[in-house]
């Protein structure tokens, strides 16, 4: 409440020093305490949330094998089929290939919500659009820096993965 809205100055002061509350009192705020309504939403909506992402992980994971398996029956053959083109079939299967694998690094992203599952699909995609056979020589360059720049940042700016002990 500004100072012009209410009539003089020592009603708007002791208009404020009614509301406040004393600084001993703590409210939900100060105290860091989650409110009803956001217990409510972390308790169903947030399971409710993690289940559907979870899901659609499980069926991106079995979309990503059928088309694996898809690959492997349909189109490696064409690498030794006589009238087409071993180079342009190569390029099909790993356009193909590395389209699987960013469906399982999404997959893995729904499900663990890591932030180097992040740049792992990043990376892939990028990849995949390098490999297209009508990319220009700007495009090339500018996956190349992007490709760079998403590995510094997974080298630099995330935490490695633990090493796991060997028994």
């Amino acid at each position: 409440m500004g100072l012009y809205e209410c009539g003089a100055l020592d009603r708007c002061v002791l208009y404020a020093t009614r509301k406040m509350k004393a600084p001993t009192d703590k409210s939900d705020a100060r105290s860091g305490g989650e409110t009803a309504p956001e217990r409510f939403l972390d308790r169903y909506l947030g399971d409710g949330v993690h289940l559907f992402l979870s899901s659609l992980a499980i069926l991106i994971l079995v979309a990503a094998a059928i088309a694996t398996v898809e690959i492997v029956i349909r189109d490696f053959p064409r690498l030794w089929s006589p009238p087409s083109s071993e180079y342009d079939a190569l390029h099909i299967i790993i356009q193909n290939l590395l389209l699987v694998a960013i469906a399982a690094e999404l997959a893995l992203l729904f499900l663990f919500h890591r932030a180097s599952a992040a740049i792992e699909v990043l990376i892939f995609v990028v990849a995949r659009k390098m490999v297209t056979p009508t990319i220009s020589g700007w495009e090339l360059l500018a996956g190349v820096a992007a490709l760079a720049g998403l590995m510094a940042i997974r080298f630099y700016f995330l935490p490695p993965n633990p090493s796991k002990s060997h028994d």
